[in-house]
């Protein structure tokens, strides 16, 4: 069998449950936390993990996994290397989309918006929090940068831990935090047959209000 085959053959019928527009939350936020909420209580591996599609000024698309580390009634808060591609992307073209995928619970959520950067005190918040390992990693990986050899980021890393040895890590200067503003949220469920659920949330440019509506699977 070669892998055309193997990849026409690979399906799941879903079902284990439906999303109706009567029922859901008139906020999406509110609806994502909801279900997160649910994520957790399945003890799904990370679900956290989330998508992140940027591009840059020309239109060029990229996506890589990134961990939403804060829900607040804004938006949608990770953090990242202010020198990385990600965020070279997001200073030129601050449009940019998240996906979260619960296979398990058969759901995924869809999430446009324009993304800002938190405060500094959001970021050192987030960051005091953090393992030391991490603290430090922070500070030895110039994100995205070529290296010669991953001997190089360890002898950078010892470094670093001798530097601050007995004392307290402060957060680099090009290390923050993002918040994903929402002005498009899909909420979708898997239901036999490819007869999916998808209910999708717009802010409405006149009131600012969020609308709600059924699409076509």
């Amino acid at each position: 069998m070669n892998n055309q085959k193997k990849l026409f053959d690979l399906r799941k019928n879903y079902t284990l449950g439906g999303l109706s527009l009567s029922r859901v939350s008139s906020d999406p936020l509110a609806q994502f936390n909801l279900w997160f909420e649910q994520a957790l209580l399945a003890e799904l591996p990370e679900p956290n993990a989330m998508t992140l599609a940027t591009a840059t000024a020309a239109g060029k698309v990229s996506s890589r996994v990134v961990l939403l580390k804060e829900i607040d009634n804004t938006g949608f808060v990770f953090y990242t290397n202010y020198n990385s591609r990600k965020a070279a992307d997001l200073d030129s073209n601050p449009h940019a989309a998240l996906s979260f995928l619960w296979l398990e619970l058969e759901r995924q959520v869809r999430i446009e918006g324009v993304v800002e950067k938190v405060s500094a005190v959001e970021s050192d918040l987030y960051f005091n929090s953090r393992p030391r390992e991490s603290q430090l990693g922070a500070w030895a990986s110039n994100q995205s940068t070529e290296v010669d050899s991953r001997e190089q980021l360890f002898e950078r890393y010892k470094q670093l831990e001798e530097t601050y040895e007995g004392k307290n890590i402060p957060r680099p200067p090009h290390w923050g935090g993002y918040r994903l503003v929402p002005d498009m949220t899909e909420f979708w469920q898997g239901r036999p047959g490819r007869m999916h659920d998808r209910i999708v949330y717009t802010r409405s440019a006149e009131s600012g209000l969020w609308e709600k509506k059924r699409l076509a699977p």
